[in-house]
């Protein structure tokens, strides 16, 4: 790959950023190559755990402007063009969509800045760590834009919405600190270091648990978010009762007991119709 390193181990999936040199921006070959990557651990069913982190002073600068005009026409000068537009930030906004459809948890562990794109990134994270350097910036509103890949979607269901409207108006940066007080990441760290570590502790606990109740949880938890109480709870009945077990709860019993690492079956690998012969 060219803008991603990619590790399994101990049952999780470390995904890197690693364009430093360009700040972690977001050309076309990003788009391809984390759909695929995206698309195949969501076939395979190995991992229980993704966490995502890059390399270099900043997370991700967002998209990189120079493909505009580019590699990607935005064409405004015939509804045809505009509406080609349409179809191209629908495909983008599916990629990111992946995160939140991924059959596991998502964790990003965030340095320096996370600007634009990389908000709409995160923003479609289950867990945010960061730095007490880093910061987050709706960049768009300072190139003359609006934000279009799904942070003005996300954002007002983590943060209040008083501060989405002054960061998506005004374009300012919100630091470390004042995301931990509003929600937007879970905790600081002192270092980039230091951050990493902890989202990759938080994979090796979530790891521990049997994979399909965490599929169920994030299901669970997704669903609840866009629905009312009563459907929410509704869901859950048939939710659970899709995936109760026995041995599971059984197995994690005795595993806390015997203080041991519990041993539990993974997820099912999925065939797309599309792969059969």
């Amino acid at each position: 790959m060219n803008c991603f390193t990619l590790s399994q181990s101990e049952h999780i999936a470390h995904l890197v950023l690693n364009r430093p040199e360009a700040m972690n921006t977001m050309n076309p070959v990003f788009w391809r190559e984390l759909d695929e990557v995206l698309s195949t651990l969501h076939r395979e069913g190995r991992a229980r755990a993704l966490v995502i982190s890059s390399s270099g002073k900043h997370f991700s600068a967002g998209m990189a402007l120079e493909t505009f005009g580019g590699a990607i026409t935005m064409d405004d000068q015939s509804p045809e063009g505009r509406a080609a537009i349409f179809d191209l930030l629908t495909d983008m906004q599916a990629t990111f969509s992946r995160l939140e459809s991924l059959r596991i948890p998502v964790i990003a562990a965030i340095q320096g800045g996370c600007v634009g794109g990389a908000v709409d990134l995160v923003t479609a994270c289950c867990i945010r760590y960061a730095s007490a350097e880093a910061f987050f910036c709706i960049q768009e509103i300072n190139i003359g834009m609006v934000a279009d890949v799904g942070t003005l979607q996300r954002l007002p269901k983590l943060i209040p919405l008083g501060l989405v409207k002054e960061l998506a108006y005004t374009g300012r940066r919100l630091g470390a600190a004042r995301a931990l007080s509003c929600g937007l990441v879970n905790e600081v760290f002192d270092s980039a270091e230091a951050t990493l570590e902890a989202a990759l502790q938080c994979a090796r606990e979530i790891a521990a648990k049997p994979p399909v109740a965490i599929w169920g949880s994030k299901q669970a938890i997704h669903y609840a978010r866009d629905h009312s109480v009563d459907d929410s709870l509704r869901q859950m009945g048939w939710l659970q009762g899709a995936i109760w077990s026995n041995a599971h709860v059984g197995e994690a019993v005795l595993s806390q007991k015997q203080k041991r690492s519990g041993e539990f079956t993974p997820l099912s690998p999925l065939t797309s119709f599309r792969d059969l012969p």
